[in-house]
């Protein structure tokens, strides 16, 4: 049995290809994610341990923030002479490290990365384990000189005496560049800007004689841990955080981490499409190879082979298809990890290939999606293969019966259909977000599968429908086609599904981007007063000089100043939500046109007062006047009342998750020191839209990564962003397509193998090469167009329910993307016409007697 399935295995070779094409694909999006993210972390690993000090004492803050505040938090730089004082103290520095600056030439040109990579201003306080060294020119002295890293400079032609304005928290000035630094460990992407110690703690934080954290090396014989305990108790455990090289290695790893998990996830979910489309392909194949050996399998039985062989026989030749595969996908896994590192160094992240990352878990992870897939694929149809008699074998009865499997189907189908019908049925009427989300889920999983099960009792009805212009349009030949399609459902509708499950992703994202779009659109005309909004390019705060020369702009009538700061909210019910806040001034009804269910604007800004959204408040047992104490970055707290209460489908985009926001006296009182996020302008009387704009961008010049943007321009922001997740779901349509192409070239061209002698007979009778081809391309492009069509109903459904869930949230409006569905329904037919190419041409050039005498 061994070697009669070794023997089928190699003879089958060529119909295998396309399979082990679907489990490659599968197999090297899994392992080039996981060492693609197994190399940068044990590549950041290595550069935070080794840049970092035995121990840091920084700032205690408490709250992470989820949207810049601009606020740079700092503690007294003479703390690292008390330090120094410590026993085991070998050495401590006051250090400042700046983000979020902004580097411009001489030019105007911003020289720092355009990728979305930070530029960090630092003190230069050079040390034996910093991450740059000083390779030409000397050390900055004084308010005017600075350092630049040697990647920025060159990528930006900038060079030794050149001229920089760095544009910082506190306010903008000139620097000549006096020196050049090159990293001796790995660069991050990031550019960095170096200025002496008295410069920084003036011209980058504002505050002279303060920093940002006190690095403190340990001396000999002195442990990480015994430091950070002494440093501590001298300085007291509550009022700074204390970490040890180790520590801050893991805390500096999490938060790179985020990066890391969208790039891994991503890779990740296209690895998922690919498996399970690649089920479909398998599963296709091996049935159709087990129906074409029906007489070869019968004879086995007939010789004595017992049912357990046959099954055994039939899955050694998946696993072997999977043992290449997986060997393949492993090596195009290793090709696509170098491929991503090199992206990553074209986007100004260094990382070294040859330090590759491939832990054991890679090959464990790479072999065991390879054969897992293909022995779960493959075993429906040895135990169908299997379960075949001698004499039914023998007689060459088609493996793949139509009756009563395909009633199996139903009652299998029409169960799991209706319950994914309830569950999205609940998702609809649902009135919580988290339930409804989760509902959304079970029913998307469960009419998927309801769907592909029953798929094949689809195919005659909607094939008949499909293709009923083929007669009247092809005569005889487009007849044929389709009667070629409706011949074996179950074929057709594994076929069809691997198309289908791309389809519909795209058409539930497409509804459910379409709908937010409509819905931004909808909140940003309904709520959105102001002339001009001016924000940072990359959502930044910005210099408060800006809103001065703003304010100071030819035209200018109002300019109201929004501010973001994170809290943290004790609320009536015990929960503690960390949020988002905003900070407005007082005139806001003048710029947005916010709808209040309890309260007004300028109860909600008052001294000591917010606002808030009236679900958020509902479901936490809020009311108007109900005080509650909130937490601000820094320690310092507050209890505040609520002075208002609005409708979030109208506040959204002037709050944030749960709808908070007071006056900028109260943001200044708690939360010092942070930076406008953003401007709202309006026109003084009798200046014009085009002409204040005109003054407003020369005003920004000297700011180029400052925008002005009107009505128009704030609805093509929230596009494009909401544009970024379409494409990557294209992205998976079209990788889910490739391996639809796969499968709809492998079932043609065992379709033609199998029909060998009936093509044989059609040409004798007088059927034309070009016929041929063309009834193969038919049968092909309505399999296709089958396989579009679900897949589009489904998406549909699923797209209607993920728009009930976004309701939830305030995106109401629902918004059907009808030129996306056309298009899709025209490249499915163009797939089709695609996937039989091939198959027709290798079927008109059929010897005719040979394949007449075909057996």
């Amino acid at each position: 049995m061994l070697k009669a399935t070794l023997r089928s295995f190699l003879a089958h070779k060529g119909r295998l290809l396309l399979s082990a094409l679907a489990v490659l694909l599968s197999v090297a999006f899994v392992t080039g994610s996981l060492i693609f993210s197994d190399t940068v972390s044990r590549t950041f690993d290595r550069l935070f341990a080794s840049t970092a000090a035995d121990v840091t004492v920084s700032p205690k803050e408490g709250l992470d923030e989820a949207v810049p505040s601009g606020r740079t938090a700092t503690l007294p730089a003479a703390l690292a002479e008390r330090v120094r004082q410590v026993d085991g103290v070998a050495a401590a520095r006051a250090d400042v490290k700046v983000n979020g600056l902004t580097v411009v030439d001489e030019q105007n040109e911003p020289v720092g990365p355009t990728t979305g990579a930070p530029t960090l201003g630092y003190a230069w306080n050079p040390y034996e384990r910093s991450p740059v060294e000083l390779t030409s020119g000397h050390a900055p002295h004084g308010p005017a000189e600075a350092l630049l890293d040697s990647e920025t400079a060159g990528r930006r032609d900038v060079r030794i005496g050149d001229t920089l304005t760095v544009i910082a928290p506190p306010g903008s000035f000139e620097v000549r560049v006096v020196g050049i630094v090159t990293f001796t460990t790995t660069n991050p992407g990031s550019a960095l800007i170096y200025v002496d110690t008295p410069t920084a703690q003036t011209r980058l934080l504002g505050r002279p004689g303060t920093a940002t954290g006190i690095s403190v090396d340990a001396a000999e014989g002195v442990s990480d841990a015994q430091l950070k305990q002494r440093v501590a108790d001298a300085l007291g455990a509550q009022a700074y955080d204390y970490r040890t090289a180790g520590e801050q290695a893991q805390s500096d790893v999490e938060q790179l981490g985020g990066f890391l998990d969208v790039i891994k996830y991503v890779m990740l979910g296209f690895a998922g499409i690919a498996v399970l489309v690649g089920v479909f392909l398998i599963v296709n194949t091996f049935s159709m190879l087990i129906a074409q050996r029906t007489r070869e399998l019968g004879l086995l039985r007939a010789l004595g082979a017992d049912r357990r062989q046959v099954r055994r026989s039939v899955l050694t030749e998946a696993l072997l298809l999977g043992l290449v595969g997986s060997t393949l996908g492993l090596a195009a896994g290793i090709g696509l990890a170098a491929g991503l590192i090199a992206l990553m160094g074209l986007l100004g992240m260094n990382i070294d290939a040859d330090e590759m990352e491939i832990r054991w878990v890679t090959p464990v992870a790479a072999y065991g999606v390879g054969l897992g897939v293909t022995f779960v694929a493959a075993y429906l149809p040895a135990r169908r293969a299997a379960g075949v008699s001698p004499m039914a074998a023998l007689s060459d009865a088609e493996v793949a019966g139509v009756g009563r499997p395909l009633r199996t189907r139903a009652v299998a189908g029409g169960i799991v259909g209706t319950a994914g019908a309830a569950a999205l049925v609940g998702c609809a009427v649902s009135e919580r977000t988290a339930t409804a989300a989760s509902l959304l889920g079970s029913g998307v999983v469960l009419t998927l599968i309801a769907t592909v099960v029953a798929g094949p009792l689809l195919v005659r009805p909607v094939i008949r429908v499909l293709g009923a212009a083929f007669p009247a349009l092809f005569g005889s030949i487009g007849r044929m086609s389709q009667r070629n399609a409706l011949r074996n459902p179950r074929r057709t509708g594994a076929t069809a599904a691997a198309l289908m499950v791309g389809i519909a992703l795209v058409g539930g994202m497409s509804v459910a981007s379409e709908s937010m779009t409509a819905s931004f659109d909808r909140q940003i005309d309904r709520t959105l007063g102001a002339d001009f909004v001016i924000q940072n390019t990359n959502f930044q705060p910005f210099p408060r000089e800006v809103t001065d020369k703003v304010r100071g702009t030819d035209g200018v009538g109002l300019v109201v100043r929004g501010r973001f700061t994170p809290v943290a909210v004790r609320l009536p019910d015990g929960d503690r939500v960390e949020t988002t806040a905003a900070g407005y001034d007082p005139r806001l009804d003048d710029v947005a046109n916010i709808t209040y269910v309890r309260g007004d604007s300028a109860a909600a800004l008052a001294d000591g007062h917010m606002a808030m959204d009236r679900d958020f408040a509902r479901d936490h047992g809020v009311r108007v006047g109900s005080t509650l104490p909130v937490e601000f970055q820094g320690g310092r707290s507050a209890e505040l009342t609520v002075g208002a209460l609005t409708d979030q489908d109208s506040a959204e985009g002037f709050g944030t998750q749960g709808g908070l926001y007071f006056g900028l006296g109260t943001l200044e009182r708690y939360a010092p020191g942070g930076q406008d996020s953003a401007l709202y302008v309006n026109a003084s009387g009798g200046t014009g839209d085009d002409d204040l704009r005109a003054s407003l961008e020369k005003t920004l010049d000297p700011y180029p990564q400052v925008q002005v943007r009107d009505l128009a321009d704030y609805k093509q922001l929230v596009h494009d962003q909401i544009a970024v997740l379409l494409y990557l779901v294209y992205a998976l349509l079209g990788l889910a397509i490739i391996i639809a192409v796969l499968g709809v070239v492998n079932t043609l061209a065992l379709s033609v193998v199998e029909r060998t002698r009936e093509i044989g007979l059609l040409r004798a009778i007088g059927l034309a090469r070009r016929q041929l081809r063309r009834m193969i391309r038919l049968e092909s492009v309505v399999i296709a167009v089958f396989g579009a069509v679900l897949g589009l109903v489904l998406g549909l459904v699923w797209g209607v329910c993920t728009h009930r869930v976004l309701a939830l949230q305030g995106m109401t409006a629902l918004a059907v993307p009808w030129l996306t569905i056309v298009l899709v329904v025209v490249g499915s037919a163009v797939v089709g016409v695609v996937a039989a190419l091939l198959p027709a041409l290798r079927a008109s050039r059929m010897n005719v007697l040979a394949a007449i005498a075909h057996q």
